[in-house]
């Protein structure tokens, strides 16, 4: 993330450096998703979901997320390009790529039938760009740090800076519901999978080809994601303690052993690591 403008700059000139980037438009990105799944919720809860307002800010909710994973991979190419690593990738690497795997299913939802449950990782995730933004661009453009009391230095040799409160405490916020806060989007795009198989169950219209597109975007997050691994984990854990109950009858004992047979035999033929090389799962979100 790019550092704020200087200090030594009037505020409207460090307002408008900070206006000139990509990052800010990235954050005026997730801002809008935050605003309008807000706005979308309200019409949720009120059984309104399908009116004019509430389908507008479903819609621009997925606009915006896609506007924002599209500059995170425009940013990369770029980067890319400028540093001079050779070709670009290929379509395989690419949609390796979670930020790519988000933006296409922000574009798979935008274009789709309306399912609320689909904007909740979007509206997590936004929670903490935003915030983070805040954080590291935002505040310190509008109230640059302050010099601490003398004689006081960081450990390069540079006068130590004041952190500002509201900083500090947005730090404190992302540092201690991160790890919660990326097992609930697990959590939430497994149950969404169980959401759309139910609709293509009872054969809602275009459920069947939304299932096969998420069934790959799942397939791909539990490959790059420990979160998401993790709750996988939890929830075999969790039928196997129930399957493993003395009332239990054989039958159901032998089906679940072979559905978890056919999921391992399905998880292994679908590794795209081998395929763009080994990538090891890990915590970070999507950008």
């Amino acid at each position: 993330m790019a550092p704020p403008p200087p200090a030594s700059m009037p505020l409207g000139q460090r307002l408008m450096h900070l206006a000139q980037t990509l990052q800010f438009g990235w954050f005026v990105g997730h801002l809008t998703l935050l605003f309008c799944s807000f706005r979308y919720s309200l019409s949720y809860i009120t059984f309104n979901s399908y009116s004019r307002w509430a389908r507008f800010s479903y819609r621009t909710a997925f606009i915006a997320a896609a506007a924002t994973y599209g500059i995170v991979v425009y940013k990369a190419f770029r980067a890319r390009s400028r540093a001079g690593k050779g070709p670009q990738p290929g379509a395989l690497s690419l949609l390796a790529d979670e930020n790519v795997q988000y933006l296409l299913m922000a574009l798979v939802w935008l274009f789709g039938r309306q399912i609320p449950l689909a904007l909740l990782p979007f509206t997590v995730y936004s929670v903490f760009h935003v915030a983070t933004y805040t954080r590291a661009n935002l505040i310190p453009t509008l109230q640059p740090p302050q010099q601490a009391p003398a004689g006081a230095a960081s450990p390069g040799g540079r006068p130590a800076t004041k952190p500002s409160a509201l900083a500090d405490t947005i730090g404190r916020f992302v540092k201690e519901y991160y790890d919660a806060s990326m097992t609930l989007v697990a959590g939430l795009e497994i149950f969404l999978w169980y959401r759309v198989l139910f609709s293509a169950i009872i054969f809602t219209k275009g459920s069947w080809i939304l299932l096969v597109i998420y069934t790959v975007f799942v397939r791909a997050r539990y490959s790059q994601s420990s979160f998401v691994q993790g709750a996988v984990g939890q929830g075999i854990a969790r039928v196997d303690a129930l399957v493993a109950n003395q009332s239990t009858p054989p039958a159901a004992r032998q089906a679940w052993e072979t559905v978890k047979r056919l999921g391992r035999q399905a998880t292994d033929s679908t590794d795209l690591n081998k395929y763009v090389g080994a990538q090891r799962p890990g915590g970070k979100k999507a950008q």
